[in-house]
């Protein structure tokens, strides 16, 4: 194991593990132990949300159940960590645990809500993968709608009339022209079918 912000070099400056604790949210935005058990909960409810979000479009396209499933189990890792690792340590109750952080990348200076910061903030696998699906989402939003409208056309011989001009409400597939021709059931009428 690693001690409390110990780090080793994967790629140089560039990449380092190094073990932190995250007592906040996402990139280390710590809005303070007062708002700590509602960061928990919500996450907890908002996971139940995903779960039935992601059972409700099940018949949707690959892309946005990918997007939502990443964002899940991303949520899902950290709400596992902040409800149970204060307390399998001892030193916080159920609820107010800390996430535990360790992807450390050095880019560029910048600031993000109002700090600034000389290294990309420590990170984990569950927020990698809740950032990848909202950007999966942002990316193929024009996407998921175009799929979403395919999937709501009608299907069958509606489709079939649709497509061809065809009105097929009064016409069969006769088992003699396979091929997809429509023919006159009247025409047909009294013939034996011969296979």
């Amino acid at each position: 194991g690693m001690y409390f912000g110990e780090s080793i070099s994967v790629i140089g400056d560039f990449f380092r593990i190094t073990f932190t604790e995250n007592p906040g949210m996402a990139f280390g935005f710590d809005p303070g132990s007062d708002f700590k058990l509602f960061i928990s909960v919500f996450s907890l409810v908002a996971s139940v949300a995903l779960l039935i979000y992601l059972y409700s479009i099940r018949k949707k396209s690959l892309s946005l159940k990918i997007a939502i499933a990443l964002i899940l189990g991303g949520a899902v890792g950290n709400v596992i960590d902040r409800m149970f690792y204060g307390m399998i340590y001892d030193y916080a109750p159920l609820f107010y645990g800390k996430v535990v952080d360790f992807f450390d990348f050095d880019f560029f200076n910048f600031s993000i809500f109002g700090r600034s910061y000389d290294r990309w903030p420590i990170f984990n696998i569950a927020d990698a993968a809740v950032s990848i699906g909202v950007l999966i989402l942002l990316v193929f939003y024009k996407h998921h709608e175009e799929e979403d409208k395919k999937l709501r056309e009608p299907s069958g011989s509606v489709n079939a009339e649709m497509n061809t001009g065809i009105d097929v409400s009064d016409k069969e597939l006769s088992p003699k022209n396979m091929n997809g021709n429509l023919q006159d059931d009247e025409a047909d009428k009294g013939k034996e079918i011969s296979l």
